[in-house]
């Protein structure tokens, strides 16, 4: 394969420089972009382009034994305090 075949293949994309996060613990910034998501999906829907961005940044930035635990206990606890609105 060639680099060109290679390259069009796949596109590697990390979360954007977002200014009200500047410090090198990330923790914050992943809460925000799932929240952010969330809050996206119930006003435009899920096919809405700039909800998964959203995804992508929580999904880039979040460690990923954190997105695998949030469909059990993490997510379980953000999806109930955003579902009461405490989100």
């Amino acid at each position: 394969m060639s680099d060109s075949e290679l390259s069009s293949k796949y596109v590697l994309q990390t979360a954007g420089f977002d200014a009200r996060f500047p410090n090198t613990n990330q923790t914050r910034h992943c809460f925000q972009n799932y929240t952010d998501y969330f809050k996206c999906i119930a006003a435009k829907g899920e096919d809405f382009a700039p909800c998964k961005q959203f995804k992508r940044a929580y999904n880039s930035l979040c460690p990923s034994e954190h997105i695998d635990s949030q469909i059990r206990r993490s997510a379980r606890e953000w999806n109930i305090s955003r579902l009461l609105g405490a989100l």
